[in-house]
């Protein structure tokens, strides 16, 4: 299938987005409580969602995304990062996967050329399932990210 071409694809240029994705997050003045955070934790955590994108798209309520962004979300509380700069950092990191591929011709390395430039409806098809599941599973990160957050703020006793 075109798009488990292009997941994989992703996965092999984890690192490159990596480096982009972090480099947003601690120069933006809209997440600058992610300067705090260590630049290797960053990039750790950051490079294992591009890196495994493949494996969470498919399945994104499996029990490893839950725990995954819960722990996140715990974490960040910890750090003092706002809530509203971890919603801004999921938001950067999509946007940067879908600038990626668009910018770097992902897609027309996965997809075959056909006459005319057209691409064949099934590969169009195949490239919407993918842009449909990579927003369900940050859709589905993003709110285990705010669970964990939210369960960090009720033990520390601190309303969000």
């Amino acid at each position: 299938m075109i798009s488990a071409q292009l997941v994989e694809m992703i996965q092999i240029h984890a690192s490159r987005l990596t480096n982009d994705v972090v480099q947003d997050l601690v120069t933006s003045e809209r997440t600058r409580g992610f300067r705090a955070v260590h630049r290797r934790d960053l990039e750790h955590r950051i490079y294992d969602i591009f890196h495994h994108l493949g494996d969470w798209i498919g399945s994104p309520r499996h029990e490893r995304v839950r725990v995954e962004f819960a722990e996140w979300g715990r974490q960040r509380f910890g750090q003092g990062i706002p809530l509203s700069e971890i919603v801004c950092a999921v938001t950067v990191l999509k946007q940067h996967l879908r600038t990626y591929i668009r910018d770097n011709g992902l897609v027309e390395a996965a997809f075959p050329r056909v006459e005319q430039e057209y691409v064949l409806p099934m590969h169009l098809h195949s490239l919407q399932d993918l842009n449909a599941q990579v927003g369900t599973f940050f859709d589905e990160a993003l709110y285990e990210l705010a669970r964990g957050y939210e369960g960090a703020a009720k033990q520390a006793a601190v309303p969000v």
